[in-house]
């Protein structure tokens, strides 16, 4: 008789969640583009979780699919949002696309370069490594959208070469409240900052340039 219990299958949610680790991995140097591409393909081939967690085992949050990240504090209680290990410090949009919201935590730095392709960066539900934090963002023919809480306090110092970098969200916030500085630089491309409420749609926000998909404009 054999009481083995069966594995439990993997799910496309947590296969997409080790692909945005390794592209992490890939963004900060830690995986050779080879390396990140034999993963990749081992990642959407994997059947069950036991199959996911050598992928990552070797990478910072590598544990596996079953990272738990506390959720921010809501409201004004801004001291019950720092603090934690970043969840991701960087990200890469090759022709691509990559999305960082929800409850995570975001780094002291954290770098987004889009390439021919576009990123948002969602910081309303994060928690905060630090009570300051600076989003480094490089848009080449591409797009950055990065959102943050409605009364966070806010510095854009980035350049738009043929581009765009939006400097409208910049100000003060509440007392004791995160302040985000966002710099970099847009080329043929834009980066995109705005104070969007938990709830709200994106009335007035600014779309990334492309086709909503990641892909540039005249690219299909």
């Amino acid at each position: 008789m054999n009481d083995k219990l069966p594995e439990m299958r993997a799910s496309d949610a947590e296969r997409d969640q080790i692909a945005e680790v390794l592209r992490d991995a890939l963004a900060e140097g830690r995986l050779t583009t080879e390396e990140f591409g034999e993963r990749l393909d081992a990642v959407y081939q994997a059947r069950t979780r036991s199959e996911l967690v050598p992928l990552t085992a070797d990478l910072p949050q590598g544990a596996g699919p079953e990272q738990d990240v506390r959720p921010a504090a809501r409201g004004r209680d801004w001291a019950a949002r720092f603090g934690g290990r970043a969840t991701s410090t960087g990200a890469l949009a090759l022709m691509s696309g990559f999305v960082r919201k929800g409850t995570w935590v975001a780094p002291r730095r954290f770098t987004a370069v889009a390439f021919w392709g576009g990123g948002e960066i969602d910081l309303r539900e994060a928690r905060f490594e630090d009570r300051e934090i600076v989003i480094q963002a490089t848009a080449i023919m591409g797009g950055v959208n990065v959102i943050v809480p409605p009364d966070a306090e806010v510095l854009i110092r980035g350049v738009g070469i043929m581009g765009g970098f939006d400097h409208s969200a910049a100000g003060s916030g509440a007392p004791g409240a995160v302040r985000i500085t966002v710099t970099g630089f847009a080329f043929w491309g834009g980066v995109g900052v705005e104070r969007r409420a938990l709830g709200k749609g994106a009335k007035g926000s600014k779309e990334l340039p492309g086709d909503g998909q990641g892909r540039p404009e005249g690219r299909r």
